[in-house]
């Protein structure tokens, strides 16, 4: 099956070819149907399969031009990053249409952002928090919107964004069409569509953990964090092939340490982005690494759904993640558009646990390579690889002292008096020895 094959228009077609695309991926051709007869639809599909001109393209075919420029197409992601992969991704299909849109997310002034909403446009693409700002502030008018898309949802509640979805979504009009779309689905996404879609449409393009079968993949074994770092120079030195790298890890200060040890060895051709970097140093970073400045990029996974760079050679897990599911999205940044891609994760002893749940996800046993005879093993430890001393102390019960009366002197008469409620009568009394009356008003 080719694009001419479905029932698009000639300005998309004309974009297609232009952009060197000629056949649908399967979540593209499955959905693009389904899309276009109104259904609500529920998408899953692994990354790097083409989800977004999986919903773009059904959905810019049936958009038609609008004098009012009020927005008839909101598209909710979860990072700055994806905002301007998917504005992207629309600027290159509506080439040849009278189409506008507009991207609006947090991190950064929101005046400007303000002002554009409220000029117009007819395709949003916003984060959810900086979305709730308009809608609440009154920038953004929402009647007019006839299609939601939340792209990447999963990822959004993993990030707390519940509360925001859940009012966009009472703010929209009712009559709507909705397209949800993720690699993985919850139980919360399932709540989620229970309670706000219409009947939705399941389409799977894969069954999630499938590993994807144009990236070949291997891991080593490796005792401590130095000894990743050492492994890590090698194969950049030892392998050419490795022209486009994306460097996993799971928290912000691994980050940023994994840069410092690198950073010397390959002057200006490392990058680091994770989310407490500022905005434009984000967005610069990724820059570098797509037009080649960076040989490779240290990454997070939070931000790791925003990366969507072609021709990425390997992806290199420098730690195994946590959730199973992580996995697959990190892989999926390489072997994209029908190209091979290579996958490598390095195990310490206590990620074992992490690579059972992984293989048993998927279902596939990594192929576990050998270290290189000539690589340096290091001895040295982090902080948190150290092993931890617990003393154990024993717990002496304390002895009861037994205290006899001649350890207490005898309380005074004064100490045994009885606290006991004395009314003014009483006191005045046993004070003047007598009674005290008062003399009647005269």
């Amino acid at each position: 099956m080719t694009f001419e094959d479905l029932n698009l228009n000639t300005p998309l077609l004309r974009a297609l070819d232009e952009l060197g695309y000629t056949k649908p991926t399967t979540i593209q051709h499955k959905a693009f149907p389904v899309i276009m007869s109104g259904r609500d639809v529920c998408g899953i599909a692994q990354t790097g399969t083409g989800k977004t001109f999986a919903y773009l393209l059904p959905c810019l075919r049936l958009m038609k031009f609008s004098k009012t420029r009020a927005v008839q197409m909101l598209i909710l992601v979860p990072t700055r990053e994806l905002v301007i992969q998917v504005m992207e991704a629309i600027q290159k299909l509506t080439t040849y249409m009278t189409l506008e849109v507009d991207g609006v997310y947090g991190g950064t002034n929101i005046n400007p952002q303000k002002a554009r909403v409220e000029k117009g446009c007819d395709i949003l693409v916003a984060t959810p928090g900086r979305l709730m700002d308009l809608a609440l502030d009154g920038s953004l008018n929402t009647k007019q919107i006839k299609k939601l898309v939340i792209d990447e949802v999963d990822e959004m509640l993993n990030l707390g964004f519940r509360t925001q979805i859940k009012n966009i979504l009472d703010l929209l009009p009712e009559k709507r069409q909705n397209l949800l779309f993720s690699a993985t689905i919850t139980e919360d996404v399932e709540q989620l569509m229970q309670a706000y879609f219409n009947d939705p449409v399941k389409i799977e393009a894969a069954p999630t953990g499938t590993p994807l079968e144009n990236i070949d993949q291997s891991a080593y074994e490796v005792p401590n964090f130095y000894t990743k770092v050492n492994l890590l120079t090698y194969l950049l030195h030892q392998d050419s092939s490795m022209s486009r790298v994306l460097v996993f890890v799971g928290t912000k200060q691994l980050a940023d340490q994994l840069f410092t040890e690198l950073e010397a060895t390959f002057p200006e051709q490392a990058g680091v982005i994770h989310s407490n970097k500022a905005q434009n140093f984000r967005f610069n970073a990724v820059k570098q690494f797509q037009e080649g400045t960076y040989r490779f990029l240290i990454a997070t996974d939070i931000v790791a759904r925003g990366i969507d760079v072609a021709e990425v050679s390997h992806v290199i897990n420098f730690d195994t993640p946590v959730v199973p599911e992580t996995y697959m999205h990190r892989i999926g940044r390489t072997g994209r558009a029908d190209q091979r891609g290579i996958s490598i994760t390095m195990i310490s002893p206590r990620e074992k646990k992490q690579q059972d749940a992984i293989e048993t996800l998927m279902q596939f046993k990594i192929p576990i390579v050998p270290l290189p005879a000539d690589l340096e093993i290091s001895d040295v430890l982090t902080e948190e690889e150290k092993p931890k001393i617990f003393m154990k102390t024993d717990y002496v019960k304390p002895i009861k002292k037994v205290y006899n009366e001649k350890d207490f002197h005898k309380k005074s008469a004064k100490k045994l008096k009885v606290n006991a409620k004395v009314s003014r009568k009483d006191q005045m009394k046993q004070k003047y020895k007598k009674p005290i009356k008062r003399k009647p008003k005269k």
